[in-house]
């Protein structure tokens, strides 16, 4: 990171850390759940689903017609989050975090209602199992874009490779670096925040493979209700700094 990065990261409020943490608990666990369900869709990132179709085209696992339109529903979560965006920009951020928010837990809730009315699961090909899995990756599309078009959100809360890698670099700056204040300055506030995130993905998708096992699609009703208290604290706290 560069300085004007470093000073933008320290400069951001400690509610700004919390979200991220929530959010990135909510990524792991719909992901892990997502992932369990249905036949290794990963619905919170791309690439996990770019590797699974080439083991598919070698022959390897199932469902390959899923992961393929995985992409484009992906695609139309950011698209529709963009647009709505778009639309309220004159509000101010805590109006869009709150409008992107609700947009999410409607698609989850789509994700939860046809993941419900798929059960049990056994052929990935079927349509309401498609269905289940592109209302899942929409809904996780508009949270990959939320952080993005709000700026409310500096740390990556979906996929954790980045954050990990920087992490580790930070602690070790923080550790072994040569007397500079500066960078272990620096350091020390990169890694709080970025360790909360981290750790609450790692959390998350436990409790997303255990929530599965336990209540099935059901599972999806706290980060459902997660996301309706998050689109409240941001539309408070939007409203509390106009």
């Amino acid at each position: 990171m560069n300085a004007g990065a470093d000073a933008h990261v320290a400069a951001q409020p400690d509610h700004v850390t919390g979200e991220d943490a929530w959010l990135a608990t909510i990524a792991g666990y719909v992901d892990t759940l997502g992932f369990v369900a249905l036949f290794g869709l990963f619905t919170a990132h791309v690439t996990g689903n770019f590797i699974l179709i080439g083991s598919g085209l070698a022959g390897a696992g199932k469902g390959l017609l899923i992961k393929w339109l995985a992409f484009p529903a992906f695609v139309v979560g950011i698209v529709l989050a963009r647009v709505l965006d778009n639309h309220l920009l004159a509000r101010g951020h805590g109006t869009r975090a709150c409008a992107l928010y609700v947009t999410q837990a409607v698609l989850l809730a789509g994700f939860m209602i046809a993941g419900v009315l798929a059960v049990p699961i056994t052929n990935a090909d079927e349509p309401i199992t498609i269905a289940c899995g592109l209302l899942g990756a929409a809904a996780m599309g508009v949270q990959n874009a939320h952080g993005r078009l709000t700026a409310r959100s500096v740390v990556a809360n979906t996929v954790m490779t980045g954050n990990v890698t920087q992490a580790v670099i930070d602690a070790f700056d923080l550790l072994f670096s040569s007397g500079d204040a500066k960078t272990r300055h620096a350091a020390r506030t990169r890694l709080l925040r970025t360790l909360p995130p981290v750790a609450g993905f790692a959390i998350g998708a436990g409790a997303g493979a255990a929530g599965y096992l336990f209540a099935s699609f059901w599972a999806l009703l706290p980060p459902l209700v997660a996301l309706c208290v998050l689109a409240v604290l941001s539309r408070n706290t939007g409203s509390s700094q106009t």
